[in-house]
């Protein structure tokens, strides 16, 4: 469920990939099961091509990533984080549009 320019976030890698990012990051936290989610995953690809160079996206499944969603306290999905210099300046619940994901990236670009 990712695209060419969406990355993989793990509970392995979150520190480097998100953490330590020189480039804003969109996380979308979800999961296979969950029926949102696969109608917002198409769009968080779309942007990763559409942002490429500019910010870094990603994804974390909860069901295999469970110490990243609890130290985030996740509780519904999707939820999308934009982290900036380690730390989150935009979260929003639920499905999106994608100009709503796109202006949250705008405002960090």
């Amino acid at each position: 469920m990712a695209g060419n320019n969406t990355a993989t976030f793990t509970d392995n890698n979150f520190q480097a990939e998100v953490l330590q990012s020189d480039k804003p990051v969109l996380v979308d936290f979800w999961a296979v099961w969950c029926g949102p989610c696969r109608m917002v995953g198409p769009i968080v690809d779309q942007l990763a091509d559409e942002y490429a160079g500019r910010v870094k996206v990603g994804k974390v499944d909860v069901d295999s990533n469970q110490r990243i969603a609890a130290s985030y306290h996740i509780s519904s999905i999707p939820t999308l984080m934009v982290f900036k210099g380690g730390q989150v300046v935009e979260q929003v619940l639920g499905a999106q549009p994608k100009q709503r994901i796109a202006a949250l990236l705008d405002r960090h670009v």
